[in-house]
């Protein structure tokens, strides 16, 4: 079932290889030319990747300042943080994702590279019978050569099958595939002929230097893919989390590079490159894209102050004519004095003594002035 699976996932990367060897007629060419291809195909995926992790990085000291508020309780710590998420439009996995994408690449180019007959000329069993049929007549055997054992058996025969090309013409699909790039065998693995650097001159230099190129490249990519990501305390998880990976891949390159056919470590070359020289627009481009999102994000939040502080004005406004108006309706009206009728005449006529008119008073005497 799963050599069926894998079969299927390799017939489009073969496609595209066998295609370019076919343009170049170089294999080394052929894997470069596939590698741009395929960073092109992803492109899209790894844009909004990219910018996810940027956008993330920027709000750090958010997440800081939630992770130190919440700290003895874990659950509100990630409740805030998803809400932030939210807000903000962040996918924390999102970089971690397409970080994985090139392996199971590698993994595919590793077997067309390993199977050149069945995976990257995508010859029937049948057929490749007939061609070691033919290839064992002329004194081809596939015991083991230069360290590898019968696993890279179909190496071993492509190989034999471009050194006699003219003895298997006639048979459908069966390619001459030359293995040699700027002097180097492409399917030699570094690992098993290093100890002779010293004295196997430029072939065998040319191996040796092809993982340690790919370790150092995949470095410098992982530093460049920080650079972007902004500054980080040290404490971080993600910042530990970029700094495994920082040492990790190349260490991983490596040993790719020394325990694999070399044509897997001329890929794992042009991949850095082509990453690092992608990781470096990127940065740029949506540092700047950031920068102004930012500025239209302040100016937003700024305008949506003052619309705020304006509509509570009015609110005020409204409730204190509504109060008012309330307090107008219920102040009852001044009712004016009745005023009485007084009876009798005046006082000034009752109480007149003489010429004197208010001479008169409840405590009235007529011998009070003297008459």
């Amino acid at each position: 079932m799963f050599s069926t699976l894998g079969y299927y996932i390799c017939i489009p990367f073969a496609w595209i290889l066998r295609l370019f060897y076919n343009l170049t007629n170089s294999y080394g060419l052929a894997l470069i030319f596939f590698t741009l291809i395929v960073k092109l195909v992803l492109l899209p995926f790894q844009l909004k990747s990219k910018k996810s992790m940027i956008r993330m990085n920027q709000f750090q000291p958010k997440m800081r300042e939630i992770q130190e508020k919440y700290a003895n309780n874990q659950q509100k710590m990630n409740e805030e943080l998803q809400l932030l998420y939210a807000q903000e439009g962040i996918n924390p996995m999102s970089g971690c994702l397409w970080s994985l994408l090139p392996f199971p690449i590698i993994i595919a180019l590793y077997s067309i590279i390993r199977q050149p007959l069945s995976r990257f000329m995508m010859l029937s069993s049948e057929t490749i019978e007939t061609v070691r049929g033919i290839a064992e007549g002329l004194g081809y055997s596939a015991a083991e050569t230069a360290g590898r054992t019968a696993f890279y058996e179909e190496i071993q025969l492509a190989q034999f099958i471009n050194d006699n090309f003219d003895a298997f013409s006639g048979i459908k699909g069966l390619m001459r595939v030359n293995y040699n790039f700027l002097g180097v065998d492409l399917t030699v693995m570094p690992g098993d002929v290093w100890k002779q650097v010293f004295t196997g001159g430029w072939p065998i230099i040319g191996l040796v230097l092809i993982p340690i190129v790919s370790a150092a490249l995949s470095f410098y990519q992982s530093k460049v893919a920080m650079a972007g990501n902004g500054q980080q305390k040290a404490d971080d998880p993600a910042a530990r989390s970029g700094r495994t990976m920082m040492y990790m891949m190349p260490l991983m390159s490596l040993w790719i590079g020394f325990t694999l056919p070399a044509a897997l470590g001329v890929y794992w070359i042009a991949n850095s490159v082509f990453q690092i020289i992608q990781d470096v627009i990127l940065n740029k481009y949506f540092s700047t894209q950031m920068e102004a999102e930012e500025t239209e994000r302040e100016k937003a939040k700024r305008e949506a102050r003052v619309a705020k502080m304006m509509a509570a004005r009015e609110q005020q406004r409204q409730f204190q004519e509504q109060q008012a108006n309330k307090a107008k309706q219920k102040k009852p009206e001044k009712k004016q004095p009745e005023k009485k009728e007084k009876k009798g005449t005046s006082t000034s006529e009752a109480g007149r003594v003489g010429d004197r008119p208010y001479a008169r008073g409840r405590a009235y005497s007529p011998d009070h002035y003297g008459e």
